[in-house]
């Protein structure tokens, strides 16, 4: 599986470039490489951003300006990986493990799509993607549709008549923070982690990293 971080966004609603804002000592884009380079990938940025060369390998998009979908689709056509999974630069609360959680599901099921869903709301720029997206993927960014999900949706509804576990497989990340929590009862130390509903909490604005700047749980560096 590779691994790639997304960090093609405007930063429109932060004032300033969301990838170099400092957050808890270090700079989001440090935080995410971090994040997936302990749980053992070499990621790669995705965005037409050279200046982030010097943090990791950066993939420009095919389709510029065309949102997020156009990052997923330039990390498709570079991977050799069936399997890829996607981190949005703004997500400093999400846990090491529920990414390796995620990996570990998408192994298993090989499934076309493998996105959370938070407080009932699908999460498809965290999620992890096949390969076989790729043509569906590319075919929409040249019809001039970049809705990420709509894209997935309709790709599933055609890649399943022949191979059935080409599907969407959507789960509810409040089930599996309920398994984490099993998972440490009876432990001496329990990790220290963001409570679940914080975990996708996106930092778009300067308020948003104010108030998250106040969260009593640290990011491992």
């Amino acid at each position: 599986m590779n691994a790639f971080i997304l960090a093609g966004g405007q930063s429109s609603r932060m004032g300033r470039d969301k990838a170099l804002v400092e957050f808890q000592g270090r700079l989001l884009i440090e935080h995410a490489l971090n994040r997936l380079v302990r749980l053992g990938f070499t990621p790669a940025i995705l965005g037409n951003r050279p200046d982030l060369a010097k943090y990791a390998p950066v993939i420009s998009d095919n389709y510029p300006g065309s949102g997020p979908l156009a990052g997923i689709e330039a990390a498709l056509t570079a991977s050799s990986d069936d399997l890829n999974l996607f981190l949005p630069i703004d997500l400093p609360l999400l846990p090491d493990e529920f990414l390796r959680w995620i990996s570990a599901r998408a192994h298993c099921t090989l499934a076309l799509a493998t996105i959370p869903r938070h407080q009932g709301r699908s999460q498809p720029l965290c999620a992890v993607y096949h390969r076989a997206l790729l043509p569906h993927a590319r075919a929409a960014l040249a019809a001039g549709d970049g809705k990420v999900m709509r894209v997935v949706e309709n790709a599933a509804k055609t890649l399943h008549l022949t191979a059935a576990h080409l599907r969407i497989d959507g789960f509810d990340v409040e089930s599996v923070a309920a398994c984490f929590d099993l998972s440490f009862r009876g432990s001496v130390e329990r990790p220290s982690t963001p409570p679940v509903h914080r975990w996708f909490q996106n930092l778009n604005t300067p308020a948003d990293l104010e108030n998250a700047a106040l969260e009593e749980w640290p990011v491992i560096h």
